[in-house]
């Protein structure tokens, strides 16, 4: 029984990223711990709080939509209580003046606070309830970001980078594992400066080794790899360690000198090139994803040619294309919102069908091939799966046709059979190969 007899059920609601999700999931195992009861349906619920995102437009006018129909929920007395915390309400703490029936307005990690909220105490961390199916979760090795990237809020939203201790986050992926993870995919908004906070120095490397070697991890992914000071080191880590995706996501933003300068990047053409080369000389089987952002205020039509040229000659096996924001509070907002939103969507929507042609090119060349691949879903009549070089939720799927029971999470070769641009069709058990 909790301290506060009148809310007893509560719903969690997550928006954003998988950061974002990390925070819900140890906030859920905290009310579970203080005996509240969790449900998925805002309808049974005594209390609802959402996590919020803040980043972009789009993303801030998810979240406002989503409390206003909890609010609209506390109106018509369907729950009791309304608590909002996270990125948005972080950048925007006076959200309260403008919805007044919020019970409780907080920033990021606030667990304290909301626990406090519902009439309870914050006494200890009780672990995370996974948001993830149980055969997958995200590790989060890092809070906060110390980059200043003209067109992002982050810093502002999240704090200077605070790197986890390494024992800690070992501790935390082994609990996981015994717990039936089979994938850990690391995050942070920079995983690339990892350590150097608390070490002096980057600690990836290590980080990655004793992590890919907790027994019974079949498979170990690392995401948001900043491209600026770049640990080569992780390399031959991740070459020598099987269980380690040959797999890498560098969120690149743009590849013009000009328009990197003005991003505040900290990086230039020459070394990105350099450090994708190293890359594919190293591990020659990496799948590497990145994301850009077109219709920054000073990006030109050669800069944006520039761009489609090199996505074209490099072949990224993933890749994702925002339209750029204008956000307030980052100092790219006194530039002005110049590109027009046509010309951004031209934009976005050219790199995204050449991108389409890449991911097909790639993915016919898989026909033929055997590849282990990670059963996520089940429905009636196939199997749902990705394979090492494809992140939960972003990247491409898998159908799977067999006869064969299996379980989620059960890790399987098969041999291909058909592609398309964003989707591998495979067959079990997989054809004698020649």
């Amino acid at each position: 029984m909790t301290e506060n007899n009148d809310i007893q059920k509560v719903a969690v609601l997550t928006l954003g990223c998988s950061k974002n999700l990390v925070d819900s999931e140890k906030l859920l195992a905290l009310l579970e711990g203080k005996s509240f009861e969790l449900t998925e349906d805002v309808n049974e619920a005594d209390a609802v709080i959402v996590n919020t995102c803040g980043f972009i437009k789009s993303a801030k006018e998810e979240s406002v939509n989503l409390i206003l129909q909890a609010a609209e929920l506390k109106r018509r007395k369907k729950i009791k209580k309304l608590i909002v915390f996270g990125c948005l309400t972080e950048r925007y703490p006076d959200i309260k003046s403008e919805i007044s029936s919020l019970d409780g307005v907080y920033g990021v990690e606030a667990y304290k606070e909301i626990l406090n909220s519902l009439g309870n105490s914050y006494k200890s961390d009780y672990g995370r309830v996974l948001l993830t199916p149980p055969h997958y979760s995200y590790l989060k090795i890092a809070e906060g970001c110390n980059h200043q990237c003209s067109f992002c809020a982050i810093p502002a939203i999240r704090g200077s980078y605070v790197s986890r201790p390494i024992d800690e986050i070992v501790r935390e992926a082994k609990g996981l594992v015994i717990n039936g993870v089979q994938e850990l995919n690391i995050i942070a908004q920079d995983s690339t400066s990892y350590g150097r906070d608390l070490y002096g120095e980057s600690k990836l490397a290590e980080l990655l080794k004793r992590v890919a070697d907790i027994n019974d991890l079949k498979w170990l992914r690392l995401l948001y790899t900043y491209p600026t000071n770049f640990p080569k080191g992780i390399l031959k880590v991740m070459a020598e360690r099987s269980n380690i995706c040959k797999y890498l996501d560098i969120p690149l933003q743009h590849i013009s000198d000009s328009v990197l300068s003005s991003m505040r990047r900290g990086s230039n053409k020459l070394k990105i090139n350099s450090l994708i080369e190293d890359i594919r000389a190293t591990i020659p089987d990496v799948a590497l994803r990145t994301t850009f952002i077109v219709g920054y205020p000073t990006e030109t039509e050669a800069d944006f040619e520039e761009l489609y040229n090199f996505i074209e000659k490099v072949e990224f096996d993933r890749l994702g294309v925002f339209a750029y924001s204008h956000e307030e509070g980052t100092t790219a907002y006194k530039l002005g919102d110049i590109v027009p939103d046509e010309v951004k969507n031209y934009r976005l929507d050219a790199i995204m069908k050449l991108q389409q042609r890449i991911s097909l090119k790639k993915n016919k060349a898989l026909i033929g091939k055997d590849l282990d691949v990670i059963i996520d879903d089940i429905n009636d009549k196939y199997y749902i799966g990705r394979t090492m070089h494809d992140a939960p939720e972003i990247d491409n799927g898998v159908i799977i046709k067999t006869k064969k029971r299996f379980t989620a999470g059960a890790i399987i070769k098969a041999t291909v059979t058909n592609a398309e641009e964003y989707d591998l069709h495979v067959e079990y058990p997989p054809r004698p190969q020649a």
